[in-house]
């Protein structure tokens, strides 16, 4: 199976590959949140890697780009967005932001409640599948 490192054009694409397979699979989720993500410190490129989460629409939707009036904007530095997403440890979200390294503008309730919900078991094969792809 190809790996590609995280948050790189090729990535996106595999991971919204993995994302299709399931689609139709997961219940939908237990809250609407528009939520805009900026990745700094990447290790490629020149820019931000700037990626969006809605679920407004009954379903998840993740891709690259921005929302126009997110509920919130996160922003957060490359390592500790692959070791939540990738690596699934959200104990490295709860210390990256109780240190400043994750910083929250907007209705911080939309991602308390994000945290709050349990993981379905089409959620958790689609991140299994996620981790098998990244370097």
């Amino acid at each position: 199976m190809a790996k590609y490192q995280f948050l790189t054009p090729e990535w996106v694409e595999a991971a919204k590959a993995i994302r299709a397979e399931f689609e139709g699979d997961a219940p939908a989720p237990a809250h609407s949140v528009r939520m805009n993500q900026i990745i700094t410190e990447v290790p490629f490129g020149d820019t931000d890697v700037k990626a969006y989460m809605d679920t407004s629409s009954g379903a998840m939707e993740l891709d690259l780009g921005e929302l126009e009036n997110p509920d919130l904007t996160v922003t957060v530095d490359y390592e500790t967005a692959k070791a939540i997403i990738v690596d699934g440890n959200p104990q490295a979200g709860m210390q990256a932001f109780m240190s400043g390294k994750i910083k929250v503008q907007g209705d911080m309730t939309k991602m308390m409640a994000l945290q709050a919900g349990s993981q379905d078991p089409t959620a958790a094969e689609v991140a299994a599948r996620i981790q098998e792809i990244t370097e």
